[in-house]
């Protein structure tokens, strides 16, 4: 048993993104101790606050259930890349497992989603799994459904996807972020090649130019309204397809965007 002290200075480092090695060294405990101590297994000294509520262990990690303050920056983030890429199963003992995937050739994109996923729930232990061609990146937990409600049978194409009045107003503030995760998942940017007939022969020009790829009217409409927020021109190129291709709103784009890498 270690002193509560111990085990939130444990906590903060591990948040802060120290190994649980590095962790385990710097507080003088060990490396088990401080691996239940971030999955929520583990009861340390003092057990729960006064007053606050206990499931069983000391894992209270759902700023929707006990009213931890919620990282709404990376929460942006990693809502963007769930509405294109993410999906939530229900495992076992009732726990939930949120699984984002990623195209193994763009490790940054992965590392951003391992990132978020990792700063929105602190106390849920992140991993990668390998499949062919793409890395799933995954998080367990009871709570995932409280923080996207989105999560229902069924693929979201096939179902209405409307986002919850406290949402609204995350990606209102965050909406750069919003627009950025759900350009890596379901986006890209690309250069377009137009060939002009001349008088010397053809000539041919390119520019860079912005798609978003998703068959979900709805997500359409939460990445179209959130594009006219930042006041950047978009068209529907066809029915799944929005681009962006104004010189001027590519480059605003490519302030907080930018290709995947």
């Amino acid at each position: 048993m270690y002193p509560d002290e111990v085990v939130q200075q444990a906590l903060k480092l591990s948040r802060e993104g120290w190994t649980d090695r590095e962790v385990a060294r710097r507080c003088g405990v060990s490396m088990g101790a401080v691996q239940k101590w971030r999955s929520g297994t583990r009861r340390h000294k003092r057990g729960p606050a006064r007053g606050e509520p206990y499931d069983g262990r000391i894992k209270r990690d759902c700023p929707r259930c006990y009213g931890r303050s919620l990282n709404s920056q990376s929460y942006a983030y990693l809502l963007g890349v769930y509405l294109g890429d993410g999906h939530i199963v229900a495992t076992t003992k009732g726990c939930y497992r949120l699984s984002l995937s990623c195209c193994a050739t763009w490790p940054g994109l992965i590392d951003a989603a391992e990132m978020a996923m990792a700063a929105v729930m602190p106390l849920s232990r992140v991993h990668r799994r390998s499949r062919q061609g793409s890395i799933d990146v995954e998080s367990q937990s009871k709570h995932w459904p409280c923080l996207f409600p989105q999560h229902g049978p069924g693929r979201k194409h096939e179902r209405k996807i409307e986002l919850a009045n406290w949402q609204k107003e995350i990606v209102e503030e965050y909406t750069q972020e919003l627009v950025s995760g759900l350009v890596h998942s379901d986006g890209c940017r690309s250069m377009n090649r137009v060939r002009r007939p001349a008088a010397g022969g053809d000539r041919w020009y390119e520019y860079p130019r912005y798609f978003f790829t998703n068959e979900s009217m709805d997500i359409q409409g939460i990445f179209k309204d959130a594009l006219d927020r930042l006041g950047i021109a978009w068209k529907q190129a066809n029915r799944k397809n929005i681009s962006v291709a104004r010189r001027e709103a590519v480059a605003r784009l490519d302030e907080f965007v930018g290709p995947k890498f």
